[in-house]
C-alpha cells in the first residue's frame, strides 16, 4: 500500500475512497508522470511560458475593457466624428428676433420637450411679454427675461442630418458688443438675423444701427459664411410679402459686398418666421408663401462649406473661460491640432507645464478632440486662479507667441468725433478672447489702397512715415499692451491674428497682425 504525499493531504475534503484510487494509480505506473516530461522540458518550458504570457496579456487586455464606461467611448468617438461640427453666431440688432429663432430651433430639432414650451409660455404670459416665450430657451438667467434682451452669449447644441452644431446666441444691444464679439471669435458661421417689421429693418440698419456694426465685426472676426435670415415676414406690417423681401435683399447685399462678403459664393438669404417656425425645419407651404422656391434654413446650414483646419498641426485653443471641480478646468474651441488625455502642453503665456486629465465635448467626455471642437478640458499642474481669459493651451514643441507689442494692418472705420488717429491713440483691442488697452506706437506706413494689389509692399520704396490718418485709411502701425498676450501672424493662424479696435463702446478700426517680435522676445 502507497502512502500519502503531503501534497495528496492539502484538500481536506478528499475521502478514504479517493485516497485509495489514487494510491492504486501509483502503484501501478510508478513515477511515470515526474520522469516521463523531463526529457522534453526545454520546449515544453518554452511553451508553458508563451502559454502563460499570452494568458497574461489576454487578461490584462480584459482588465482594462472591463469597466462599462471606457469601453464604449471610443465607439461613441466615431459616431460623433462622423458628422461635422460647426459653430454658429446669431448676430443682428436688438430685437430682430435672434433668441426666438434659436429656441425655435432647438425646439424643432428635438433638443427640447413640450412642456418646457408651456411652462415657458406661462412664464411669458405672466410677465405680459406672450411673444417672447421661445427666447426663453436661449436667454436663461431672469435680467434677460425681465428685459426681453440677450446680455451675455448663449450656448445651446442640435444636430441635422450631417452636421452638429452649437449655437452661439450673441447680444443684440450695443453695450453688449464685447460680448457678442466674444461668441463670434468662436464661430464659423454666422446666421444674421434682420427684422422685416416695418420700421425695424431700418432702426437696425441705419447709421448707428447694430446691424452694420456686427456685420463689420462678423467678417473681422473669421466668420467667412453668412446666412441672412430675413425674420417676422408673419408680422401683419409684412404678411410673407415678396417685395418687402426684395428690399432689404436690395439694401444688404452692396453692404456685405463693401464689408468684405462675397455676396454670390459666402452670403444666402432666406425668409423665414422664428416665433412660427417656418422655413426652419421643414420647406414653407405654399399656401403660406408661393413666392420662394428656395431651401429652408436647416438645408442651408447643412450644405455650408468652411475651410477645413488642421487637425495635425501645433495645438492652439484659447481660452474662454475657467473653473474649479476637482482640478482646474478651462473652456474654449480648439482652433489648430489634436488635444487628447494625457497630453504635456503649455498654458502661455505664464509657460505653466499641464497635462491632459480629461476632456469634455457637449457634456460627453472623450479621448480627444480635433479642430473647430468646442471643449472643456481638464488640467493637472496649474490652479484656476493661475489662468485668465484670453491664455492659450498650446503645444510644448511649437508654443504660440507671448508678445507685448506687434505690428498690425489697420482699417480705420469710423473715428470718434473730432479724434485723429495717430501715434499715441488709445483704445480697446480685442483679439480671440483677449480684451486688452492697447497704444498705437507708431504709424509705419499708410497703404494706397487703389495700388495695393499691383505693388509688394515689400519690394516698395520706404515712404515717409504718416503723422495721423483719417476715416477709411488702411495704416501699418505698431501696437503696443501692457500685458504680455497670446497671438499669430495672420498669415500663419487667422484666428490668432485678427482683431478690432474700440473706443467708447464703438468699433473704430479692424485689423490684422502681420509681423511679431523674434522668437522669444516679447518687444521689437
Amino acid at each position: 500500500m502507497a502512502t500519502l504525499s503531503p501534497s495528496d493531504l492539502v484538500d481536506a475534503d478528499w475521502s478514504p475512497e479517493d485516497a485509495a484510487v489514487d494510491a492504486a494509480v501509483d502503484d501501478a505506473e510508478p513515477m511515470q508522470t515526474d520522469s516521463e516530461p523531463l526529457t522534453p522540458a526545454p520546449e515544453d518550458v518554452k511553451e508553458i511560458e508563451a502559454a502563460v504570457q499570452s494568458l497574461d496579456l489576454g487578461t490584462k487586455g480584459k482588465v482594462k475593457e472591463v469597466p462599462p464606461v471606457e469601453e464604449p467611448e471610443p465607439e461613441e468617438d466615431n459616431e460623433e466624428n462622423k458628422k461635422r461640427h460647426l459653430n454658429v453666431v446669431f448676430i443682428g440688432h436688438v430685437d430682430a428676433g435672434k433668441s426666438t429663432t434659436g429656441g425655435q430651433i432647438l425646439f424643432l430639432s428635438g433638443q427640447v420637450d413640450d412642456r418646457t414650451i408651456q411652462k415657458y409660455e406661462k412664464e411669458a404670459k405672466d410677465k405680459s411679454r406672450e411673444s417672447w416665450y421661445m427666447a426663453y430657451i436661449m436667454d436663461t438667467n431672469e435680467e434677460e427675461r425681465v428685459k426681453g434682451k440677450t446680455v451675455e452669449v448663449g450656448r445651446a447644441h442640435f444636430e441635422t442630418e450631417n452636421t452638429r452644431f452649437t449655437i452661439l446666441d450673441a447680444p443684440g444691444h450695443k453695450s453688449y458688443v464685447p460680448n457678442m464679439i466674444s461668441g463670434a471669435s468662436q464661430a464659423d458661421i454666422g446666421v444674421l438675423v434682420i427684422s422685416a417689421r416695418k420700421g425695424e429693418f431700418e432702426t437696425g440698419y441705419e447709421k448707428g444701427g447694430q446691424t452694420r456694426e456686427h456685420v463689420l465685426l462678423a467678417k473681422t472676426l473669421g466668420v467667412s459664411k453668412l446666412v441672412v435670415v430675413i425674420n417676422k415676414m408673419d408680422d401683419p406690417t409684412v404678411n410673407w410679402d415678396k417685395s418687402r423681401y426684395d428690399e432689404i435683399e436690395s439694401k444688404m447685399a452692396p453692404f456685405l459686398k463693401t464689408s468684405g462678403y462675397n455676396v454670390k459664393k459666402d452670403v444666402h438669404f432666406l425668409p423665414l418666421s422664428g416665433l412660427v417656425g417656418s422655413n426652419i425645419k421643414d420647406r414653407l407651404d405654399k399656401k403660406i408663401c408661393s413666392w420662394w422656391d428656395g431651401p429652408c434654413l436647416f438645408e442651408v446650414l447643412d450644405k455650408i462649406e468652411v475651410p477645413l483646419r488642421d487637425p495635425k498641426g501645433p495645438v492652439r485653443m484659447p481660452i474662454i473661460d475657467k473653473y474649479k471641480d476637482m482640478g482646474t478646468i478651462v473652456m474654449g474651441k480648439i482652433e489648430s491640432g489634436t488635444i487628447k488625455k494625457g497630453d504635456s502642453l503649455l498654458v502661455m503665456p505664464n509657460k505653466a507645464n499641464v497635462k491632459v486629465i480629461s476632456i469634455y465635448c457637449d457634456e460627453k467626455e472623450v479621448r480627444q478632440a480635433g479642430p473647430a471642437e468646442n471643449v472643456r478640458v481638464k488640467l493637472s499642474g496649474i490652479e484656476e486662479e493661475d489662468v485668465l481669459s484670453g491664455f492659450v493651451l498650446s503645444s510644448i514643441s511649437n508654443p504660440v507667441a507671448a508678445v507685448s507689442e506687434f505690428h498690425a494692418q489697420l482699417q480705420i472705420l469710423e473715428l470718434l468725433d473730432n479724434a485723429i488717429f495717430t501715434a499715441g491713440y488709445n483704445a480697446v483691442l480685442h483679439i480671440h478672447s483677449v480684451v486688452e488697452e492697447c497704444e498705437i506706437v507708431e504709424l509705419i506706413e499708410e497703404i494706397d489702397t487703389k495700388r495695393r494689389k499691383d505693388d509688394d509692399p515689400k519690394k516698395k520704396k520706404p515712404k515717409r512715415k504718416p503723422l495721423f490718418v483719417k476715416n477709411g485709411a488702411v495704416v501699418v502701425c505698431r501696437v503696443q499692451v501692457n500685458n504680455l498676450i497670446c497671438i499669430e501672424n495672420f498669415s500663419d493662424f487667422p484666428q490668432l491674428g485678427r482683431f478690432t479696435l474700440r473706443t467708447e463702446g464703438k468699433t473704430v478700426a479692424v485689423g490684422k497682425v502681420v509681423k511679431l517680435p523674434n522668437p522669444g522676445n516679447s518687444i521689437f
